[in-house]
C-alpha cells in the first residue's frame, strides 16, 4: 500500500474526529434542550457529520471526486462551526471544540482539495 500525502492524511483524521464531535454534540445537544435541539441546528450538525464521514471514505479510496466532496464538507463545516458559536454563545465548552474541530476539518480538506486536479 501506498504511503498517503500529508495532506491528505490531515484531512483523513480532521474529518474522522469532526465526524465524531459532531455525533458527541448531537447527543450533548438533546440532553440540554431549549434553543440546542432548534431543528435547523440539529439538521446542520447532522449534515456535517454525514458529509465528514462521506469525505474520509471517499480519500481512503482515492476517488476522483473526493476534491469535490471535500469543498462540499469545508462549506457545511463552517457553517456548523458559526451555528456552534451562536447556539452555545461562546461559553459552551462542548459546542466551542466542535466548532473548533469543524474549522480545522475545513481547513484541511480545502487544502486537500486544492491539491487534487
Amino acid at each position: 500500500m501506498q504511503a498517503t500525502n500529508p495532506v491528505v492524511q490531515r484531512a483523513i483524521d480532521d474529518c474522522k474526529e469532526c465526524h465524531a464531535i459532531c455525533v458527541q454534540t448531537i447527543q450533548y445537544s438533546v440532553q440540554q434542550g431549549g434553543p440546542y435541539v432548534a431543528p435547523d441546528y440539529l439538521r446542520l450538525l447532522e449534515d456535517c457529520a454525514q458529509l465528514c464521514q462521506l469525505s474520509e471514505d471517499f480519500m481512503l479510496r482515492d476517488s476522483p471526486i473526493s476534491a469535490t466532496i471535500c469543498t462540499v464538507c469545508a462549506e457545511v463545516c463552517d457553517q456548523c462551526a458559526v451555528a456552534c458559536d451562536q447556539v452555545g454563545r461562546g461559553t459552551d465548552a462542548q459546542l466551542r471544540a466542535c466548532a473548533d474541530q469543524c474549522r480545522r476539518c475545513a481547513q484541511s480538506c480545502r487544502q486537500m482539495a486544492q491539491m487534487r486536479p
